[in-house]
């Protein structure tokens, strides 16, 4: 596999030309936007035009995500927020260097591998742990993005709040996807007095779609952050709050304390970075499992000749499938915070092991039993983890006037997190992605709770570059554990078959996450279901609610993707 360094530095050529969204490839008859200068990608329009604004007074990619980040948490409250974590993949071009930063949320120092085991030593049901003190993990997406600020920005700090502030004080009208996840949250908002009193009527009902939301105790938060920093969200008032709430929420706590808020320390990691055809494409490394997989993906999937195949046959289908089906029987294995677990990195990703892992594949026939691969380096004797419930998140793509460049997945995981609302934000519920069960027949779970640990995510922000080193994409995608196989997909839409941004984010989905090949409901794509089980495979139809966000770079200015199943929007100059 090339070196990060050495693929960024390569001088073999120009970016490929794009198909357009109207191609007959596209699932949504929608244009990309065209910028020259600059653009951002974001999962709601005010969020998109906070940090256009910023960009617009000479801030950075970085500033842009701030400003962002900030709208989404009143606007997007269901999916991020300032109360929980990101994952942030940055792009200097002045210094050709690529940074990941990590604002991944920890589990409080006394935390313990059973957090989330009954009394009688079984798995506790996850809606029993999500509603309780037992989920909530230390927040670090402010403190990665006031690290990252030092960095990378421009415009002074306080700026990036103005926004969000203004539409706090002022109000804004509830979308509608926001008014319908309110609706079917309903029961579990009410258990929260604030949560309650926010979102529903004297008489008990959500407010609707149209409504005028404010919410003063955000702003207040906000003024506290534009002058203190992230530090207001780790010691002072607003951090006595936070410990409060998760000690008294729902049934448990998990022993988070004062010190775990004020110790917590974001984290600069080496991106995951290799080769895809003529491209080199950079994702986040462990606690993330996502950018790993999506190469693992990829890795396979070069073996074979995906451009030459319709990307919405039944043999292109088959080959995503598998490939994502082998890249999940290794996450679930070997997967986790580094920091705490050794991870064969090095192995999973060689090319030599990626050819072994693509010859098991067989073009006519599933693989019966994906199993876990043997790579080079592993240096542990692990239990897969089982599987369970991973949701929520957002994702920012930003490219400003300088050309650098931000990938950003963020999130408090579950809708509206734990369903804890604390100084007019809520708390994640990140520690539900730790493994429930610590240990299968004696031998330890890689992602187990331990104090301190970051938890396993699938968050892929990703970052793609042409063969001479310059920027060619920035896109992720919220989705849970079916973040993987958005963006793989999506990758695939842009390098193998040359769609443009908006045409990729569109296609319709084909992934897994790890045992059954999942087909988009009312899409073509379910029109496969027969025809994938001729060969072998488990299908399921149903709703893939992805909401990737992209920016592609080309010889003639800026191109964005918004997928449509969201109410993302892609806006520049």
């Amino acid at each position: 596999m090339r070196s990060p360094v050495l693929a960024l530095l390569m001088m073999l050529g120009a970016a490929p030309a794009l198909a357009e969204a109207t191609s007959a490839l596209d699932a949504q008859p929608r244009a990309a936007a065209r910028a020259t200068r600059q653009m951002v990608a974001a999962a709601h329009p005010l969020a998109a035009e906070a940090g256009l604004a910023m960009l617009r007074q000479g801030g950075t990619a970085v500033d842009a995500a701030i400003a962002a980040q900030v709208v989404l948490t009143l606007v997007e409250p269901q999916s991020s927020g300032i109360g929980g974590g990101a994952l942030l993949m940055h792009w200097n071009a002045a210094r050709r260097r690529v940074s990941a930063w990590d604002g991944r949320e920890t589990a409080p120092a006394a935390a313990t591998p059973g957090l989330f085991l009954k009394p009688d030593g079984t798995p506790m049901p996850f809606y029993e742990a999500v509603l309780s003190g037992r989920s909530v993990g230390v927040p670090g997406v402010m403190p990665m993005l006031a690290a990252a600020h030092a960095v990378e920005g421009r415009l002074p700090w306080a700026d990036l709040f103005a926004p969000a502030i203004k539409l706090a004080e002022e109000g804004f009208a509830i979308s509608p996807r926001l008014a319908a996840q309110i609706a079917a949250d309903a029961e579990r908002l009410k258990r929260n007095p604030a949560a309650a009193a926010y979102f529903f009527k004297p008489d008990g009902a959500p407010l609707p779609e149209g409504a005028i939301l404010k919410n003063p105790a955000l702003a207040q938060t906000l003024r506290a952050l534009a002058e203190r920093g992230a530090a207001a969200l780790q010691t002072g008032p607003i951090a006595a709050a936070i410990v409060e709430g998760v000690q008294k929420h729902g049934d448990a706590s998990n022993g988070m304390t004062a010190a775990d808020l004020a110790a917590y320390s974001p984290k600069q990691r080496m991106p995951v970075c290799g080769p895809y055809r003529a491209f080199t494409v950079c994702g986040f490394p462990p606690p993330s499992s996502g950018g790993v997989a999506v190469a693992q993906i990829l890795g396979v999937l070069e073996h074979f000749p995906l451009s030459h195949l319709d990307p919405r046959g039944v043999d292109a289908a088959h080959l995503i499938g598998e490939a994502g089906r082998l890249a999940f029987a290794d996450r679930n294995l070997y997967l986790a915070d580094s920091d705490f677990v050794p991870v064969p990195l090095r192995g999973l990703l060689e090319p030599t092991y990626l050819t072994l892992r693509a010859q098991l594949l067989d073009q006519d026939r599933a693989v019966a039993s994906p199993r876990a691969g043997n790579p080079r380096w592993r240096d542990a004797d692990l239990a897969p983890q089982p599987a369970q419930p991973e949701y929520g998140t957002s994702h920012l793509s930003i490219v400003d006037a300088a050309g650098n460049a931000v990938s950003m997945t963020t999130t408090v995981e579950d809708a509206f997190g734990a369903r804890l609302m604390v100084a007019g934000f809520f708390l994640n519920n990140e520690l539900t992605d730790f493994s429930f069960r610590p240990e299968i027949n004696g031998r330890p779970v890689a992602n187990r709770v331990q104090g301190g640990k970051r938890p396993r995510s699938s968050m892929a922000p990703t970052l793609v570059f042409n063969p001479d080193g310059t920027l060619f994409a920035t896109l992720g995608s919220p989705g849970g554990a079916r973040i993987i196989g958005y963006v793989a997909q999506a990758l695939t839409g842009l390098l193998d078959w040359k769609l443009d941004p908006q045409a990729a984010v569109s296609l319709p989905h084909i992934g897994t996450t790890g045992i059954e090949v999942e087909l988009e409901a009312n899409t073509g794509a379910a029109g496969l279901e027969g025809a994938l089980k001729q060969r072998g495979h488990v299908v399921t139809v149903r709703p893939m609610d992805s909401g990737l966000q992209a920016v592609v770079v080309t010889p003639a200015g800026l191109l964005g993707g918004a997928d449509p199943r969201r109410e993302g929007v892609a806006v520049g100059d």
